[in-house]
C-alpha cells in the first residue's frame, strides 16, 4: 500500500502523466490504455512488469465499469458474443497473472516482444479496412489468448480482441460494447489474482497516479475521438509502442 507518512507529490507525478496520456489515447481509440500504460512504465520508468500490470488492472476496474454501464444502457452489447468471450477471457487472465507473478524476470523479454508485436499490429490495422459485418466464428480461443496476454503484458485485451473480431466482420458498435463489457470482469479477476498472490503490495503509488491521470484525461479523450482521425492515432500509437518496446526488448536481451 501507499505509505502516506513519507509521501512526496513529485513521486506520483510521472504516473499521473502516464495515466493521462494513456487515457487520452484510449478515449480516442476505444483501446490501448493498458498497453500504453504498461509500455511507458516498464520501458521508460523502470517499473517491473508485475507491478505495472497489477496497477493497470486495478485502475481499469473503475474505467471499464463506467464503460460497461454506458454500453449496456445504449444496447451496444451482443450478449451471445459476451457469453462466448467472457469465460475464456477470465481463465486466460488468471493464468497470465500467475505466470507474471511467478516468473517476473523471465517474463520481461517475452512481455516486451509481445508489446512490440502489438505496436506493429496496430500499424498494420491503420492501413486495412475490416470486411462486411457477419457473425464471428473464432471467439473462445481469442478470449483465452487475449485475457492471458492482457494480464501477462499489462494490457492488450482491446487491441487483440476488438481488432480480431472486427477482422472477422462483427458489427463495430457491438464489438466495442461487448469487448468493453467483458473487460470489466477480466480486470476484476486479474486484479484479485494479483492481490491474492502479492498481497496489497500490488497497490502502490503507481495505482493512485494512473487513476488520477486517467480520470483527468477522460473528457479530453472524448474530444479527440471526434476531431482526430482514428487512423492517425493508430499510426502514432503503433510507432510509440514499437519503438519503446523494441528498445526495452533489446536492452533486456543484451543484459
Amino acid at each position: 500500500m501507499i505509505d502516506l507518512s513519507s509521501f512526496d507529490v513529485s513521486q506520483i507525478l510521472p504516473f499521473i502523466a502516464v495515466g493521462f496520456a494513456a487515457q487520452v489515447i484510449d478515449g480516442a481509440l476505444g483501446m490501448a490504455f493498458g498497453v500504453i500504460s504498461s509500455t511507458m512504465m516498464v520501458s521508460l520508468l523502470g517499473i517491473s512488469p508485475t507491478r505495472a500490470s497489477a496497477g493497470v488492472h486495478f485502475v481499469e476496474m473503475f474505467t471499464t465499469a463506467a464503460s460497461a454501464i454506458s454500453h449496456i444502457a445504449h444496447k451496444n452489447v451482443d450478449w451471445r458474443l459476451f457469453g462466448r468471450l467472457v469465460i475464456p477471457g477470465l481463465i486466460g487472465g488468471v493464468m497470465g497473472a500467475y505466470v507474471l507473478v511467478l516468473n517476473a524476470d523471465i517474463a520481461r523479454p517475452f512481455v516486451m516482444a509481445y508489446l512490440t508485436g502489438v505496436g506493429v499490429y496496430l500499424l498494420w490495422r491503420a492501413f486495412h479496412t475490416p470486411p462486411k459485418a457477419h457473425r464471428a466464428r473464432i471467439v473462445a480461443p481469442l478470449g483465452l489468448i487475449g485475457g492471458f496476454l492482457d494480464a501477462a503484458g499489462g494490457g492488450g485485451w482491446g487491441p487483440i480482441v476488438t481488432s480480431n473480431l472486427l477482422i472477422q466482420g462483427v458489427e463495430p458498435r457491438k464489438t466495442i460494447g461487448t469487448v468493453n463489457t467483458a473487460e470489466f470482469f477480466l480486470t476484476v479477476s486479474v486484479s484479485a489474482t494479483f492481490i491474492a498472490a502479492m498481497g496489497f503490495a500490488a497497490l502502490t503509488i503507481v495505482t493512485g497516479g494512473l487513476l488520477i491521470g486517467g480520470v483527468l484525461a477522460a473528457p479530453l479523450g472524448a474530444v479527440l475521438a471526434k476531431r482526430v482521425q482514428p487512423r492517425t492515432l493508430l499510426i502514432l500509437v503503433g510507432i510509440v509502442l514499437t519503438a519503446t518496446s523494441a528498445f526495452s526488448l533489446w536492452r533486456a536481451v543484451a543484459a
